[in-house]
This record gives structure tokens, sequence and C-alpha cells, in this order.
């Protein structure tokens, strides 16, 4: 039996390729919480989760003052005891999205190392439903981008093979999304699909208001129209209109899942491995989403979600916002507009560790090595 003797920590500070603006924010950095664990067998295992700009600092002292020392020691393969145990740990500030963030980092540098010393992919090991997935391009979507850009981004991703494109919508009326958004229509024609990404933006009247507006342009979703712990008005919506509606990228509990979809609420899953706290919770969701016969289409970490999109039979699209590319030298591999599941073992990612060395920050660089007493 294996124990971790080492739980390394460090955190880089990712700026994103594109600007990204949404109906209620920008996306300026992407604080990346990295955790490195190692066992008595020599076994190393890697994972990380990311902010959108704020809390890292906290994420970082909760991992290393809290979480760190309850590691050493632990069976490294008991991974739903350690989650368990964490979350109990840390029971007092759950549900949330510090605590969660955390947990995910822990929780996947768990999964990254069972799978080396078993010598298998995750995908494979998490289920191997199949081996590619299709994919969808958000880069060129922004609320920003005037309509031809895009226009263009998206006939390009077509002639890629990507399967649709996300739009973000939020504009200050409901006619500027619908012209945006119908001009995209005609140049793409019928046979590609055309998500929409609200982020909260939205009051229950005005999203009714605006899926009608734009029913006619047959969209593949409404993403998050509503703020995401308004449970009963997205099941007031979802009873409005036959756009079906994607929520779960602000969702930080199994238990939040289940609501959802015992009410009603939601017709699409986009549960985020670094929002849940992990690829035990991800799992978990994934599962109970196939068991209301609805499809998981996970929210960012394309690198990271393309292996747990093939793990289960429900997983239907892959996100593609590349994030990773100035910290890893592997890159997803894609054919014919689908992302292909990654054949080495582990969780896929290959990490280039002079690049992650040289761009972690200093105060956030830690190793701990004995459990505190």
């Amino acid at each position: 039996m294996a124990r971790i003797e080492k739980v390394e920590f460090r955190m880089v500070d990712l700026v994103p390729k594109v600007r990204r603006t949404d109906a209620i924010q920008s996306f300026v950095s992407q604080e990346t919480p990295i955790v490195t664990i190692t066992d008595s067998d020599g076994a190393v295992g890697t994972g990380y989760s990311y902010t959108i700009g704020t809390g890292g600092s906290s994420v970082m002292r909760l991992l290393v003052d809290h979480l760190a020392p309850r590691l050493i020691g632990r069976d490294a393969d008991m991974i739903e005891g350690i989650w368990h145990e964490l979350e109990f740990a840390t029971h007092a500030t759950t549900i949330g999205a510090i605590t969660s963030i955390a947990l995910a980092a822990v929780d996947t540098a768990l999964w990254d190392l069972r799978a080396r010393k078993q010598g298998l992919p995750l995908w494979k090991l998490a289920g191997g439903a199949k081996d590619r997935c299709p994919l969808y391009t958000t880069e060129g979507g922004w609320l920003h981008i005037e309509t031809q850009a895009l226009v263009d981004d998206a006939l390009d991703a077509k002639s890629k093979g990507f399967t649709g494109s996300k739009m973000k919508i939020g504009r200050p009326h409901g006619s500027e999304d619908f012209e945006r958004l119908s001009a995209v229509r005609a140049a793409v024609g019928d046979g590609y699909e055309i998500m929409t990404d609200c982020n909260q933006g939205f009051t229950v009247d005005e999203a009714i208001r605006r899926a009608d507006r734009l029913r006619e342009l047959d969209l593949a979703w409404f993403e998050e129209p509503l703020p995401a712990d308004d449970i009963d008005g997205h099941v007031r919506l979802s009873r409005s209109t036959a756009t079906p509606i994607a929520i779960g990228e602000s969702l930080y509990s199994i238990r939040h899942f289940r609501e959802y979809m015992q009410k009603g609420a939601c017709s699409i899953v986009q549960v985020d491995v670094g929002r849940i706290g992990g690829i035990t919770p991800w799992l978990k969701v994934a599962h109970a989403a196939e068991a209301f016969d609805i499809p998981v289409c996970p929210h960012f970490l394309m690198e990271l979600h393309v292996s747990l999109t093939c793990a289960v039979p429900n997983g239907k699209y892959v996100e593609y916002i590349p994030q990773l590319d100035d910290l890893t030298s592997s890159r997803m591999t894609i054919e014919d507009g689908h992302a292909l599941a990654p054949s080495e073992p582990g969780i896929g990612i290959d990490w280039d560790w002079d690049a992650l060395r040289a761009k972690s920050i200093p105060e956030f660089t830690t190793t701990v090595t004995q459990r505190e007493e």
C-alpha cells in the first residue's frame, strides 16, 4: 500500500489569449492552483483547478494550511475516502467556490496518480464509453465582438469541422442579440449548431422574452440564463421554451445538480471539474444525469474534460477554449471536428515543468512532507 509522502503546491496566473467578455464580467486572468502528489512508491500525480481572476490566494491557503496536512500518510488509492474526509474537514466553508476549487486540484492529482500507476488513460479508467467527442468553439463568440467577426469565426470553425459555435448574449436590448445571431445562422445554415450563453445575466421574465425572440433560430441551448441558485426560475423558464436550458458551471455540489434534474429545471448539464470539486463528484453528477436522460457538456477545461466526456455514455460535447498551451508540451488532438481522448496514462496533460517553474508565483510555491500535529 503506497502512502502519500509529499504534496507540492504552486500557482500560475495565466492571461487569456483573447479578450473574453460576457453579460456580467470580463475574464482577465486565470489563477491556476497546481497540486503535485508523490507516494511512497515514487509515483507522481498532478492536478489543477482555476479561478477567473479572484480568490486564488484563498484557495492556496486552504490547500496548504488545512488540506495538505490531512493528505500525508494516506493511502493514495483511497480517492473516495480522501475526498469525503477533506470535504468534512472543511464543512464550515462548504458548499462554495473556494472549497470546491481547492478540493478539485487535490482530487484530480489523485486520479492522475492512480491512472499513471495503472498505466491507463483517465477516460478508460473512469468508464471508457468512447474515444472521441464532438467539439464546439467559444473563442470567437465573446460579447464585445462585432457581428461580422462572429460570422467569420463561425464560418471558419465550420470549415474546420467543428460542430458548433457558442455566442455570448446579453446586449442591452434583445433585438441586438437577435440581429447578431440571425447573421450567424444565415451564414452557417441549419446544419451547424449555435449555442448561447447568458452568464446569469437575465431575470426570469427577460429570459423568457429573449428565448421566445430567438426561438426561430433553432439554438442548441440557452446557457445560464438566470442566477445559478434560482431553481424555481429555471423551472418556469424550462416550461416556457422549447430551447434546451443548460446549467452547471456555477454549481458546486452534487445535490444542487440533483435538485435541478429532479425539478425539470434543466435539459443539459455543464458540470465543471474545477467547480464541482474534482473528478470524483464530476462522475457522480454525470451518471446521475444519465439516469435522467440528460447529456453532459462540461464547461471550460477542455484539456481535462475531453477525457471525462469520453468516459461517460452521455458525454455530448467538449468546449474548445485553449488555455494551458503555455504550461504544457501536449496539445489536444483534433480530428474532423472531434476531440480525441488522450492515449497516454494519466489525465492526459503533459506539463512543461520548466515553464511551470518559471511562471509560478513564489509566495504560493511550497511543499508539505509531514503531518502537522
